[in-house]
């Protein structure tokens, strides 16, 4: 892999060759500064351009570029004495799933998060980030740990999906989602989730219950991936930008349907262009999220949990269209 994307091939190129100019004029002692500061000018202008103008597909593919930020860098960069917590003391120790108690700033919490890895090497031994039904029991396992210590749990989500393989299905993947799905409504302590990637189905909702859903910019979330998406509905893969569209899978979706509470900015480019920032821009609002949290007792908590997640696909039908809604209801002819 080149380590771009398509649509960002004349950015790639303008910047190579901003480069190839500053170590030609550096060698050669030539006075070249305001010929580099127009190229420069010229590619932010284009990176504004592409940038500003990216269509859902796009952003999933920003959300899956190889160069960026996977959960364990967040871990490294915010969390102060990380201490990783193992085994669902029931079958095995899933490496897709990371847990463990550290610090935010001086907040002690518990870190939950899916971890797909960077390399070729990397991905294999955490599956790509797919977690098995000892993952979610794991998560599970040291999210109710640290409840009976009363500190707060940051998830961070990042996942194609829950691995579809046979034996995931006979340990029983669909009944451990669903009972983290129960048990995480009902944790009384403050969650907040930050989808910092790739939010596929179910895989990413087995972790993802929480008081605050955060979002990065050019991360998705959605019920299936687009391109599953384009083979169930058009048997063609392909149409992966059609169903992208039609799934709203994009941050700007999700916030106006309600499904997200907030979304974080990215630098221009992505998270992997700026990761330091990224990284900033992420610890700000956890933090402001878990300061928020904390002013509402633990019973309360549970019941606004519980109440976003039923009012998510409620909607109401204005006066106006109640008539045109209502089936038509053709006279019986013998009548």
């Amino acid at each position: 892999m080149n380590g771009y994307l398509d649509f960002e091939k004349p950015i790639v190129e303008l910047e190579k060759k901003i480069a190839d100019i500053r170590d030609f004029a550096t060698g050669e002692s030539v006075e070249l500064s305001r010929e580099i500061a127009a190229l420069e000018k010229k590619l932010e202008r284009l990176q504004k351009e592409i940038y500003s103008k990216l269509t859902r597909w796009q952003r999933v593919q920003l959300a899956r570029h190889p160069k960026r930020p996977i959960a364990s860098d967040y871990i490294k960069a915010l969390i102060i004495d990380f201490l990783e917590l193992h085994g669902d003391r029931g079958f095995a120790d899933d490496h897709a799933v990371i847990t463990g108690f550290g610090k935010l700033d001086n907040l002690k919490l518990l870190v939950v998060a899916q971890q797909k890895g960077k390399d070729t090497k990397e991905k294999l031994y955490h599956n790509f980030g797919m977690a098995n039904p000892e993952g979610y029991r794991k998560a599970l396992r040291t999210m109710q740990l640290s409840a009976r210590f009363g500190l707060p749990i940051l998830v961070l989500i990042d996942t194609p999906g829950a691995f579809p393989g046979i034996g995931a299905e006979e340990r029983g993947q669909a009944e451990a989602i669903a009972r983290n799905l129960r048990e995480m409504t009902n944790l009384p302590v403050p969650i907040v989730v930050v989808i910092i990637g790739e939010g596929a189905s179910g895989g990413a909702l087995g972790v993802g219950i929480g008081d605050r859903i955060l979002m990065l910019e050019n991360a998705w979330y959605s019920v299936i991936s687009p391109e599953g998406c384009a083979a169930i509905l058009w048997r063609d893969s392909e149409k992966k930008e059609e169903a992208a569209e039609a799934l709203k899978v994009a941050s700007f979706d999700l916030l106006e349907l309600g499904i997200i509470d907030k979304i974080i900015p990215e630098p221009l480019g992505g998270a992997h262009r700026d990761p330091k920032t990224t990284f900033e821009a992420v610890k700000t609002e956890v933090l402001a999220a878990f300061t928020e949290l904390a002013s509402f007792p633990n019973d309360e908590l549970i019941l606004h949990r519980i109440e976003k997640y039923r009012s998510m696909g409620r909607y109401t039908i204005e006066p106006e269209l109640e008539e045109t809604a209502k089936p038509v209801v053709e006279p019986d002819e013998k009548q």
